[in-house]
């Protein structure tokens, strides 16, 4: 049994009013197509949330690079990234020795780093990799098996055209069936509009694995900008559905 968590996606614009709702987990993406891709300065959070890099088939270089960088908490792959390349990432990140820059983190225009380069700021062993699944009508979980220990969570998403943020969800009874042990993450197109239907999920056996609900589109004015009044109505139904889910 977990306690639920919450991770608000696709930051941008006003992460430092989001991070005053106290969510676990904040998204930015590293992937240039996107209408919610962050390069800018990373505001500074609470160190009770974590930085969750979002990636699309990058190179693990361009990971290692944004993770030292931003100093991030945990990296999400939204490609069709390999287990083989979920291990050497997490055997990167278990070696790798980040750059120490004079300011605590890389230069925006800074495009090299030294793998040799002893760092006194940051040390990348504990960063989380979050391994993204996408989910239409049916599954078949068989395809996670090599993904179990290379990965400290899968997330759940709705398959449309882009890799995330399309705005609609998956039928979550595909999670009834889920095999494994693995906590995950339920994203996809979740907004207030899911209340009912997402307390019910939590109350029912599919959820017992479900570690945090993933938001993003359905809780914006535009791309990257988050509406601060649906995310505090979505946060107290979201601990109603948490009180029903402790007492299944």
């Amino acid at each position: 049994m977990y306690t639920m968590k919450l991770k608000i996606c696709g930051m941008n614009h006003n992460p430092e009013e989001v991070a005053n709702l106290r969510p676990d987990y904040l998204g930015f993406i590293f992937w240039e197509p996107s209408s919610r891709y962050f390069s800018g300065e990373m505001p500074v959070l609470p160190s009770s949330i974590k930085k969750v890099g979002v990636f699309v088939d990058a190179p693990i270089e361009e990971v290692l690079q944004k993770v030292a960088q931003y100093q991030l908490d945990a990296v999400q792959l939204h490609g069709k990234e390999s287990a083989a390349y979920c291990m050497a990432l997490k055997d990167c990140l278990l070696s790798f020795r980040a750059p120490a820059y004079r300011t605590g983190r890389q230069s925006r225009n800074q495009t090299g780093f030294n793998k040799n380069e002893v760092s006194t700021v940051l040390d990348l062993t504990d960063t989380e990799i979050i391994k993204v699944f996408s989910i239409k009508d049916d599954f078949d979980f068989n395809v996670l098996k090599g993904y179990e220990n290379v990965c400290d969570y899968f997330l759940f998403d709705t398959k449309g055209k882009l890799p995330g943020g399309n705005g609609y969800a998956f039928d979550w009874s595909v999670l009834e069936r889920y095999p494994f042990h693995k906590p995950y993450f339920l994203s996809g197109g979740i907004g207030l509009d899911s209340k009912e239907q997402l307390q019910a999920f939590l109350g029912s056996p599919a959820s017992a694995h479900c570690f945090a609900i993933d938001v993003n589109s359905k809780f914006e004015t535009a791309p990257g900008l988050k509406n601060i009044t649906d995310l505090n109505l979505f946060i107290e139904s979201l601990k109603g559905g948490q009180n029903q889910k402790k007492n299944l």
